[in-house]
């Protein structure tokens, strides 16, 4: 069973994994718990929002939903610019009922996924779902800096579970009718998280190390220990000791 980590635990994920993460007011604690429940968690799921960033408060409307589908509506929004921006925790109206052979499949991280000709399993309870900024007429263009964030959203999650890119899917691949995302396709964007996943680079920690100096050193950064404290569960920017092992995120 995959039990989803704790919300300050999603966020340090997601942040290790070199994104900009933006926390929206008590994302932590807002969700759809009551209507039924989230988990076991088995993938995550790419959607856009059919909203244009000059017209619209897409980060807003995620959040608070509609009077017909109340939010939030997905876990984190991927605006253009490539940020996260978290808006709920838990249970969020975001997959709708799909098939469950596709849902079987993704348990399976099966190579090919069947048609997703049913609606009867309530994806809400199963996947992580995140909302993409874009008009989604095929014509809106998908900056790079926001599929790296789509990638890195999907590594970051499935690294943390164990899981194989082959656990992403679109909305598309889980509801009858849907065509979201529209502008790219899973399969390139599976390509691309199957690389990212790939195992991570170590560092074994000599003598005088500090996590500052660790960072300045492999990534070219030194603020980004906070980054590497994240990835391997530190508890403090002291908690290491010579001879042990880091990993260490991707540059």
């Amino acid at each position: 069973m995959a039990t989803p980590p704790s919300a300050s635990r999603f966020a340090a994920l997601l942040r290790a994994e070199g994104l900009a993460v933006v926390e929206v007011g008590d994302w932590e604690d807002h969700n759809r718990n009551h209507k039924g429940p989230w988990g076991p968690v088995h993938g995550v799921m790419v959607h856009h929002t059919v909203t244009d960033a000059a017209r619209h408060d897409t980060v807003g409307i995620c959040r608070k939903g509609y009077s017909t589908l109340p939010g939030p509506l997905c876990h984190g929004v991927i605006t253009k610019d490539g940020r996260v921006h978290l808006v709920g925790y838990g249970r969020a109206n975001h997959a709708g009922n799909g098939d469950d052979d596709v849902l079987q499949a993704v348990i399976a991280e099966r190579a090919t996924l069947p048609p997703d000709n049913e609606a009867n399993t309530d994806g809400n309870r199963h996947f992580y779902g995140f909302e993409c900024e874009n008009r989604g007429d095929g014509k809106d263009p998908w900056p790079e800096k926001q599929l790296l964030a789509i990638e890195k959203v999907s590594a970051a999650i499935c690294r943390y579970h164990g899981w194989s890119e082959r656990s992403v899917i679109g909305h598309l691949e889980w509801q009858p009718g849907k065509v979201d995302p529209r502008g790219f396709t899973m399969a390139s964007m599976r390509t691309r998280i199957a690389a990212r996943l790939k195992p991570a680079a170590t560092y074994t920690v000599s003598r005088g190390d500090t996590l500052w100096s660790i960072a300045a050193t492999k990534l070219g950064d030194g603020g980004r220990w906070r980054e590497i404290a994240d990835l391997n569960d530190l508890k403090t920017p002291d908690d290491i000791t010579p001879g042990q092992k880091l990993k260490l995120p991707k540059k």
